[in-house]
């Protein structure tokens, strides 16, 4: 390909071509609750290596036998540690305080924040405004020395942890700074059978993807069903 003042132009990278993630070890914060057990259960079914941590790293070793699949626990410091990546997947009443007692175990590793800042009334679920902006950005701002990215909001936990489902019919929306690291998260996405991972722009953008687990959660109400996100045209 040439430019109009005749220099060869390298040919834009396939958006589709993803890195290999299959030997990076995945630590998933908060594995013992529904999203994160979820996580953990379809990630070591596809082959990945993954520990879970928990406050109580005899919980977590219950949770990770449970799950099979080599999953392993151990407390959260620990998970943090022997890690490469790691999934924030916990309530977000924790979320903060979580986080900064992690820093220096997260340091260097790349923290996927899938947590949703929601609150519920009578009239149902709906999305709260951290002051950073989102879960995500707040992480950002908490773990200085960390790359974030965002990632696995609207799964149904009932579904991931369901082992009579083979395949999860759903995309997951990507957001981060780094195109290396997002194309990272979209490959982990992509090795549960049935998604895919997808760059859905920056983190200043994920506040609305967090926020629209509050319309999926009155969705599944009305319908009594477990609906996830799917794009078209991509």
């Amino acid at each position: 390909m040439t430019s109009s003042n005749g220099a060869q132009k390298a040919p834009a990278k396939d958006p589709w071509q993803l890195p290999d993630v299959s030997g990076l070890v995945v630590g998933v914060l908060g594995g013992t609750g529904p999203q994160g057990k979820g996580l953990a259960y379809r990630l070591g079914r596809a082959g990945q290596k993954v520990i879970i941590g928990s406050r109580a790293a005899e919980r977590a070793q219950a949770a990770a036998e449970e799950l099979g699949h080599g999953v392993e626990g151990t407390d959260n410091a620990g998970c943090a540690r022997r890690s490469d990546i790691v999934i924030v997947a916990v309530p977000w009443d924790g979320h903060g305080k979580t986080l900064e007692s992690l820093r220096e175990e997260l340091a260097g590793k790349l923290v996927i924040d899938c947590v949703n800042p929601l609150g519920f009334d009578k009239n149902g679920a709906y999305a709260l405004m951290p002051d950073e902006g989102s879960a995500a950005e707040q992480a950002a701002d908490l773990l200085p020395d960390s790359r974030v990215a965002a990632a696995f909001h609207h799964l149904s936990a009932v579904l991931l942890q369901d082992p009579e489902i083979d395949e999860i019919d759903t995309d997951v929306m990507v957001l981060g700074e780094a195109r290396a690291d997002v194309e990272i998260v979209q490959a982990l996405a992509s090795r549960i059978p049935g998604m895919r991972g997808i760059f859905a722009g920056r983190l200043r953008n994920a506040h609305q993807v967090e926020s629209l687990v509050a319309n999926l959660i009155s969705v599944n109400r009305r319908y009594k069903a477990h609906a996830g996100i799917r794009l078209t045209d991509v």
